[in-house]
């Protein structure tokens, strides 16, 4: 097996979920304005992540079961095949379906990529595989937006979803003529009702998320029933996986204090990272008046310290261990969410760039050994499993976080605007269109700054709080040197 080659084909697969969200993002106005639907616009991201989401430990179960390889070259396929569907998208309506399509194949990609890095790589190794690994979304961070704006200014919208198919095709050419590996064939019943239910349990809880505070109140009859719902799905779940002998997540995965910890610790983690990923752009733009690829590049700069310390984070935990490494990364992550609330307005945007420097080498140093520890602590026919839940909890802390960050923000600016001078809007809506129109009064325009710049502090200080619980989460994980090859599983947590 030429492990340089698998490597390569692991990369390309990855940067098709990686470049997704950023390309689509650069497209999407000129989208709505040929297919209309402008209220639905959030689905056409939602239904992405729910579906990649959800199925995340479904795969990762599956390739404990029928070997990495399939599971992933299936996976690529349907991604393709739902790439292909949207560039023919007819309606929104369509195209929202056929995302929905094209996560079902991110959810493979998601699952099974690391965790075939952590089969063919030794633990010294997988830390540079991961700088590797992490490198594909630093560079998608930056690639995607100008691909996507080239591409739907010189040609169409529907080429940013066709461009993944010479990519996906270059990824499994080198997938089926490189990798090579022995699976282990046993009879076993698959877990399809406890797959149902925890689909069915996160989807309606996604909608929660997603549609509560927009489509209707937080405190309303809708959403009261979505809460009973979830929560009676989530008892039935947990009921039929502890019984399963082939559980899709394994009750032993969560009674081992080292795993459940972690996990927790990595949704922590997600939550944190979507305090800049969903409102710096529109603060750089708004309150700093920064072009729409300058305010990117300012969220990209955290690309720059996330691959560079996941990388360097091997030499660390081989010396003092995965949780120390961890939490060193958890520190740094703190320092620069307090960093954010500290940096004087009219905020330099070097001070931005080097705060997001910071916070994504603290993300590198906290995921990489998380992850590695994680897979050390388990044998092959296992690994799926726990590299599927780790990020699995992953994702579901960045949907989270999305909520979260998300209510916050919208409540300050709601606040501020309660006392707003004349000629200011009502409402959020027409916020964005008031500040960069010549005829907005300037009072109004600074007030709207002002608001704007002030309900980013107040999600900066969300992410102080999570990053406070996602220090206490790594300290309660018990210590576990590199070279333990004691190894957990079913009755042996």
């Amino acid at each position: 097996m030429k492990r340089g080659r698998v490597l390569a084909a692991l990369m390309l697969t990855m940067m098709l979920a990686a470049m997704d969200i950023a390309i689509v993002a650069t497209a999407l106005p000129q989208i709505v304005s040929d297919l209309g639907g402008f209220n639905k616009i959030s689905w056409v991201f939602s239904i992405y992540l729910l579906a990649q989401t959800v199925t995340i430990p479904l795969y990762g179960k599956l390739a404990d079961l029928f070997g990495r390889k399939w599971v992933l070259v299936a996976g690529v396929a349907v991604f393709l095949a739902g790439s292909a569907a949207c560039a023919a998208a007819w309606s929104i309506g369509a195209l929202i379906a056929f995302r929905g399509l094209q996560g079902l194949g991110a959810g493979s990609i998601m699952a099974t990529v690391n965790t075939i890095a952590g089969d063919i790589y030794t633990v010294e190794e997988r830390a540079a595989v991961q700088g590797w690994l992490s490198s594909v979304w630093g560079v998608s961070a930056i690639v995607g937006p100008a691909l996507g704006g080239a591409l739907v200014e010189y040609f169409n919208w529907r080429w940013i979803f066709l461009i993944n198919l010479p990519i996906g095709a270059v990824a499994l050419f080198l997938l089926l003529r490189n990798f090579r590996e022995h699976v282990v064939r046993v009879p076993v019943r698959i877990d399809y009702k406890g797959a149902l239910l925890i689909t069915a349990t996160l989807s309606l809880f996604f909608v929660f998320l997603l549609e509560g505070g927009q489509s209707w109140p937080w405190r309303s009859v809708q959403s009261l029933v979505l809460l009973v719902a979830v929560a009676l799905l989530a008892a039935w779940a947990v009921r039929v996986e502890r019984r399963s002998p082939s559980a899709i997540m394994p009750a032993w995965v969560w009674r081992n204090r080292t795993m459940v910890f972690t996990n927790l610790a990595v949704a922590a983690m997600g939550i944190v990272m979507m305090g800049p990923d969903t409102y710096l752009p529109t603060f750089t733009q708004a309150s700093l008046g920064l072009g729409v690829i300058a305010s990117g590049f300012v969220l990209a700069s955290m690309s720059i310290g996330w691959p560079t310390a996941s990388a360097l984070s091997g030499k660390l935990y081989l010396r003092i261990g995965f949780r120390e490494t961890a939490l060193v990364g958890s520190v740094l992550v703190l320092l620069a969410s307090i960093a954010f609330l500290l940096i004087p307005a009219p905020q330099p945007i070097s001070l931005i760039v080097l705060d997001q420097v910071l916070i994504g080498a603290g993300f590198g140093l906290l995921f990489t050994p998380s992850l590695v520890g994680l897979q050390n602590m388990v044998a092959w026919e296992h690994r799926g499993v726990v590299t599927g839940a780790n990020i699995f909890c992953r994702n579901l802390g960045q949907s989270l976080g999305a909520a979260v960050m998300g209510a916050i923000f919208n409540n300050v600016f709601l606040h501020r605007l309660a006392h707003a001078p004349p000629g200011a809007p009502g409402s959020t809506a027409d916020v964005i269109r008031l500040i960069h129109d010549p005829a907005t009064a300037a009072p109004v325009r600074t007030f709207l700054e002002e608001a704007i710049n002030v309900s980013m502090r107040g999600a900066y200080g969300g992410m102080v709080v999570f990053a406070v619980l996602l220090f206490g989460l790594l300290y309660l994980v018990p210590h576990r040197s590199p070279n333990d090859e004691t190894l957990v599983g079913p009755g042996r947590v």
